[in-house]
C-alpha cells in the first residue's frame, strides 16, 4: 500500500499530535492505509514510557510530557523535523528490529545526500550519530547524536517515529540527559556545515522511508 504523507501546521503542540496518533491507531482496520506525518513541534520535552524524571535536569520552563513511546527523554522544537510513522507492521511482515533499521536507514540516506559524511548507527543506542570529523567545531572524539528514535507498537501497528535535528537552538538539550545519557552531545545538520530547512528535509525523510518501506515489501513478495 502507498504511504500517505501529511504535514501538520507548524509549530504543532505535542499533545494534540500524540492524541491523534493514538486515535488513528485505535480506529484503524486491516485495510486502513498507512500514513506518514511530518511535524515541527513547539518546544517540549518528552519522557518515554520507562523515562526517568532524573534525566530532566533543568527544563527552564519548557513543558515536560510523559508519553508512551519507547526510550528516555528527548527534546522537540523549532528547527527539527519529526517523521511519525503510522504503519501496520503485521500486514507488511516487518519485525520491530527491522522497522527501527528502516527508520535509521532513511535518516542516514538523507544525511548522505546532504553531504554529511560518516553518519552511523551506534550499537545498543537507537538513533543516528555523526563523528566529530563531520562537525564544523569538533569537541573531543565521541559520536554526537543528530537523530532520536522512539516507537510504540499497538496490535501490530506502529506510531511515534524519528526526529532529525536540522537547524535548531540546541541549548534545550543541555537541560536533559539526552536519551538518558549524561553528557551526550546533540547536534544538528547546521553543526555539520549544512544549510537545510525543515520542510525540504522532512520531504526527503518521508521519501526515503517510503522507498525503504516499499523495497522491504517487494523483497518479501519476491523472496
Amino acid at each position: 500500500m502507498t504511504l500517505r504523507t501529511r504535514w501538520w501546521e507548524r509549530p504543532a503542540p505535542y499533545a494534540p499530535v500524540w492524541q491523534a496518533m493514538q486515535d488513528f491507531t485505535e480506529q484503524r482496520t486491516a485495510e486502513t492505509p498507512d500514513e506518514l506525518w511530518l511535524v515541527e513541534h513547539a518546544p517540549v520535552y518528552t519522557l518515554g514510557q520507562a523515562g526517568l524524571e532524573e534525566h530532566v535536569l533543568n527544563p527552564h520552563g519548557i513543558p515536560v510530557v510523559h508519553c508512551n513511546r519507547g526510550g528516555q527523554v528527548t527534546y522537540h522544537g523549532p528547527g527539527q523535523v519529526v517523521l511519525y510513522t503510522l504503519v501496520d507492521l503485521r500486514r507488511q511482515g516487518v519485525f520491530v528490529k527491522d522497522f527501527v533499521h528502516l527508520l535509521e536507514s532513511a535518516v542516514l540516506e538523507v544525511l548522505a545526500q546532504a553531504g554529511i559524511r560518516g553518519a552511523c548507527r551506534k550499537p545498543g543506542a537507537p538513533g543516528v550519530y555523526v563523528p566529530q570529523t563531520a562537525l564544523s567545531r569538533p569537541q573531543g572524539d565521541a559520536l554526537a547524536k543528530i537523530a532520536a528514535l522512539g516507537v510504540k507498537i499497538r496490535r501490530g501497528c506502529a506510531y511515534h517515529g524519528v526526529a532529525l535535528n536540522v537547524a535548531m537552538d540546541l541549548a534545550p538539550f543541555l537541560g536533559i540527559n539526552p536519551c538518558g545519557y549524561a553528557g551526550l552531545q546533540t547536534v544538528d545538520m547546521r553543526s555539520c556545515g549544512v544549510t537545510a530547512d525543515v520542510v525540504s528535509t522532512g520531504e526527503a525523510l518521508a521519501r526515503e522511508f517510503s522507498a525503504a518501506w516499499a523495497a522491504h515489501h517487494r523483497s518479501r513478495v519476491t523472496g
